[in-house]
């Protein structure tokens, strides 16, 4: 049976491509904004990271209490994933703000984005999912990008930054799983909301532990003795626009631009997010790219690219051979 044909349908497609690169705009301020919470006030890593989680869950909860209260029911037999979901969380936030810490806005945001090139490597290994030609380059891509990103081919990089570079590395291993995680979600039915709402509530609170039982690292500051963050009126407004806006507002944005566009479409349109955080990176916080960093980091957004393309391709055929 075919589908009406909307009258315009060029005024609704335009208006998901503004808000689908509004909300990436939105989403990619998240690691200028932890770079300048911790550069600017010294916010410890994990105590940044658990206020951040905080005020995004506990600010979901309450809208959905009050406008959609039955998001908020979970079956029994959902909450043991869902904990393990959370944990995941947390330890994806910790790694990645040390990261921004130690790498930079910029960097940090494009290592996490070689997740695409282990995202293919692990479905392979483990989901027997077909290693093409194009996805063998992708991976290449992803990777030799992320080494020139990081500077791991210098060793004077090692001697300097050896955390940072691990710390980027795994913080893309553990994007990965929690990338999977969130597929595993959406196919138990569980809503994006909900999952959002209970497992950064969740991450919180095990940052919030994370910032007590481990305050330094290799002489690196972790914690803090308070969960109380010393700041003034500026810091406290940036905090909360970290939790409410791109952690809420461009999740959103990115969720709502889905009823205009596919799904390819607008994932693709997410792979501006290293180039739109590189520029607020710079314009604000007056970071820099090497020539090797700029030429490893088209790698892996070519990488991903292809990896995407390959996704909007194989949704394509399987639509094709749905029965209509």
């Amino acid at each position: 049976m075919s589908q009406p044909i909307p009258n315009n349908p060029k005024p609704a497609v335009g208006r998901g491509y503004v808000i689908a690169i509004f909300g990436v705009a939105v989403w990619s301020a998240t690691a200028t904004f932890i770079a300048y919470l911790t550069t600017r006030y010294h916010l410890p890593p994990f105590l940044l990271a658990a206020w951040r989680d905080g005020i995004a869950g506990l600010t979901v909860w309450l809208v959905l209490r009050a406008v959609r209260p039955a998001l908020l029911r979970l079956p029994r037999s959902q909450w043991y994933f869902v904990i393990g979901y959370g944990i995941l969380l947390s330890g994806l936030n910790a790694l990645w703000t040390v990261s921004v810490v130690l790498n930079g806005a910029a960097v940090s945001t494009v290592m996490v984005y070689s997740s695409a090139a282990f995202t293919a490597l692990i479905a392979w290994r483990l989901f027997g999912e077909d290693m093409s030609l194009q996805k063998i380059v992708a991976v290449i891509l992803g990777i030799g990008g992320c080494v020139l990103v990081a500077g791991a081919y210098d060793p004077a990089a090692w001697q300097s930054n050896a955390v940072g570079v691990i710390t980027g590395l795994v913080s893309g291993l553990v994007f990965t799983a929690y990338s999977l995680m969130g597929k595993i979600s959406a196919q138990r039915g569980i809503s994006s909301w909900t999952a959002l709402t209970y497992t950064f509530m969740l991450a919180a609170g095990l940052l919030a532990v994370y910032n007590f039982i481990l305050p330094e690292l290799g002489g690196i500051t972790l914690g803090s003795p308070s969960l109380l963050p010393v700041l003034d009126g500026r810091g406290w407004i940036a905090l909360v626009m970290l939790g409410l806006g791109p952690t809420i507002g461009g999740y959103g944005l990115y969720n709502y631009s889905l009823t205009y566009l596919p799904a390819s479409v607008v994932n693709l349109l997410a792979t501006l997010e290293p180039a739109m955080t590189a520029v607020q990176s710079y314009l604000l916080l007056d970071e820099r790219f090497t020539t090797a960093q700029v030429i490893g980091s088209l790698l892996i957004i070519g990488g991903v690219v292809i990896i995407r393309l390959m996704e909007s391709r194989r949704q394509q055929e399987t639509a094709n051979l749905a029965p209509i």
